[in-house]
């Protein structure tokens, strides 16, 4: 068998640790596979080598802090590929560029757009455990090293496992796998052994940190069945695909597959918008041509006759510039003022289940209630419910909607180093 393997920033945080997960590696290879792994920056290096730049200069230019940023991974690699040779296996580590993947040219935030694996491909045919520094690419015009946003080495390894035709392709990381809600919060969360891609990638969207939003996207167009596990335990972890239920297992999906929570967004309120044809399609239309995410979106009637009020939520990332670039056209559209509130979560309830039952939505609400949690945007899909609430509210909220969709395990889940990656 072919396997792509993917291990997190936490799984090789110091020698200790990549040693450990070299062993890991070579077992799986004496087991008779190819195996082809991507490796993170160790620890909290991409944080530090971040910090290093911002103190050298306060706007780096992008192509250069790209170079600096993917120096960690090409560490994590080259140390690996030692750690693997010291155990009498042979390694060969390959930056981004030399493994073929080929990206756009925005730097920070580059999208793959071909992997050409010729040279992983002659390493497994020479009998080499391949390791490849995630994250990273090269340019497809300008041949300038690229990255692909904070942690897309998932991505990267979900890509090489298309690209290779590999079997599958595992995630390592410091919990068992996905569980129904971020353990850190909830310590009864339960594993869950097997998930969707469509409700994965609701649980990624909506804050779940196991796994990169992108990396599920290509999962599922790609059909790469993704296993996600602890580095630091031999547990069964969690299975991502779209396989039927084998003979004895139940045909009905679970009603609730888990809550999940994001703190990284902010809320602005565009106040007394002219109440007419084309205003909010201009609004939205700037912000979109800034490339920023509008996520939630709620109109409201104005105080004032004849306006209204739009609330959307972006990142928080994005807060100063979409600030700055909706009072450049305040003039032109002639709102009011602006409101921005970064005090604020989400939280979502997610299951293919809520589908076919009716009383979720009035579950999840009275959940809230009950916590005495105020409620200040909604959100719905299919297999969806996102609220806003108050910063302060997220964890009690994301507490008791887990009891009342009885979710709680027995048990309490295991957090090995306490990142979540």
């Amino acid at each position: 068998m072919r396997v792509v393997q993917k291990f997190g920033g936490s799984s090789v945080a110091d020698a200790a640790s990549i040693k450990r997960v070299a062993r890991r590696i070579v077992a799986t290879q004496s087991e008779g596979n190819e195996v082809v792994v991507v490796i993170s920056a160790m620890g909290d290096t991409t944080d530090e080598l971040m910090d290093l730049a911002q103190q050298v200069s306060p706007d780096p230019p992008p192509r250069e802090l790209d170079m600096l940023l993917t120096a960690g991974e090409r560490m994590s690699a080259a140390l690996l590929s030692m750690a693997i040779a010291d155990i009498g296996s042979s390694a060969r580590s390959f930056t981004g560029s030399q493994a073929g993947i080929i990206t756009t040219g925005t730097h920070g935030d580059a999208r793959i757009i071909d992997i050409t694996p010729g040279r992983i491909v002659s390493a497994l045919d020479e009998g080499d455990i391949v390791i490849v520094a995630g994250f990273q690419g090269v340019s497809q015009t300008s041949k300038d090293v690229t990255t692909l946003g904070r942690g897309a080495s998932d991505t990267t390894a979900v890509a090489l496992a298309a690209a290779l035709g590999a079997d599958y392709c595992e995630i390592y990381t410091d919990v068992d796998g996905v569980f129904t809600a971020d353990p850190r919060i909830v310590p009864t969360a339960r594993r869950i052994p097997e998930i969707r891609y469509d409700e994965m990638l609701e649980m990624a969207a909506c804050g779940a940190k196991i796994l990169h939003l992108r990396c599920v996207e290509y999962a599922r167009r790609e059909n790469v069945p993704v296993h996600v596990r602890s580095s630091f335990s031999h547990r069964p972890g969690t299975w991502v695909r779209d396989a039927e239920p084998s003979e004895g297992e139940p045909m009905e999906q679970a009603l609730i597959s888990g809550i999940a929570h994001d703190r990284g967004e902010a809320k602005i309120t565009v106040v007394g918008v002219p109440d007419r044809v084309g205003v909010a399609a201009r609004l939205f239309r700037t912000v979109a041509d800034a490339e920023i995410n509008v996520d939630m979106i709620v109109q409201n009637v104005s105080h004032t006759l004849g306006r209204t009020d739009i609330s959307f939520t972006i990142p928080q990332s994005a807060g100063s510039r979409t600030i700055e670039i909706l009072k450049a056209i305040q003039a032109e559209l002639g709102f009011e003022r602006l409101l921005y509130d970064d005090q604020i979560g989400k939280v979502s309830v997610i299951g293919v289940g809520m589908r076919t039952h009716p009383g979720v939505t009035a579950t999840f609400f009275g959940a809230l209630a009950d916590a005495e949690v105020n409620i200040e945007m909604i959100s719905t899909s299919e297999i969806r419910i996102s609220v806003v609430v108050h910063s302060d509210d997220v964890d009690r909220a994301v507490k008791a909607a887990h009891t009342a969709f009885s979710l709680d395990a027995e048990g309490e889940a295991v957090v090995y180093a306490g990142t979540g990656r």
